[in-house]
């Protein structure tokens, strides 16, 4: 293994800032370019977000683990939460040809995270919600 860290943080929006410098810096001891660095910040904190925002009851206290993990060939961020169960894999997939009016609300975020990482799946397991996403090199 390249390289293994992980952060929890509290499903507090506020804390996204943490999130980001923890992506920051594994990008950096990666040495990917500054493009990529922002396209993983952009998915890893659209997905993290989206946990913080509506895996949990509002007003009720909950964590999401981030780990990553790269190795010789692949990036993997894996997103645990004990949330509301909830595959974002299984939203069909958005029709960017349509207008906003057509298209309705939800699901560009997957979208974009579907866009920008080479593998998205969801597993549920003991009480938990396992998103992992893949970048290869």
């Amino acid at each position: 293994m390249k390289l293994q860290q992980s952060i929890i943080l509290p499903n507090d929006v506020e804390k996204v800032s943490e999130l980001t410098t923890f992506v920051e810096g594994i990008c950096e001891s990666l040495e990917f370019d500054p493009v990529t660095t922002m396209q993983m910040n952009l998915a890893i904190e659209e997905a993290v977000v989206n946990v913080m925002s509506y895996a949990y009851p509002q007003g009720a206290q909950g964590f999401v683990n981030i780990e990553a993990q790269a190795n010789e060939s692949r990036l993997k961020f894996v997103i645990t939460d004990t949330g509301i169960p909830f595959d974002p894999t299984a939203m069909a997939k958005v029709d960017t040809t349509l207008s906003t009016e057509e298209r309705g609300i939800g699901g560009l975020g997957i979208h974009l995270v579907r866009t920008i990482m080479d593998s998205v799946n969801y597993k549920r397991v003991d009480g938990k919600n396992i998103l992992t996403l893949r970048k290869f090199f």
